[in-house]
């Protein structure tokens, strides 16, 4: 009868469902990001992640008509940082680079 218990023990312990991996800071960020893009390219741009420091500084590159214009500050700070900030509050910063 041991065997039987033995047999059923191991078959439960390969069972037990394990947790999926909790994404990363950069993970978190890139899934914002891809809910953000679409608006982006309409308007014939794009954005890229560049890095993301374990402080919570984001930084972001623009691409396309994004790059140099105006509207750029503008977009970065009404819709990509706060979208950031209220999904990730590890976030601290978001500035764009070159």
């Amino acid at each position: 009868m041991s065997c039987v218990r033995e047999t059923v023990y191991r078959k439960k312990a390969h069972m037990t469902p394990t947790a999926p991996p909790t994404p990363s800071i950069r993970e978190k960020v890139q899934g914002v990001i891809n809910l953000i893009r679409p608006a982006v390219q309409a308007d014939g741009g794009d954005i890229e992640l560049v890095n993301v420091s374990d402080e919570g500084v984001v930084q972001i590159r623009f691409h396309g008509a994004c790059h140099g214009c105006p509207s750029s500050t503008m977009t970065l700070q009404d819709g990509i940082a706060r979208n950031l900030r209220e999904k990730i509050p590890e976030i601290t910063s978001v500035i764009p680079v070159v």
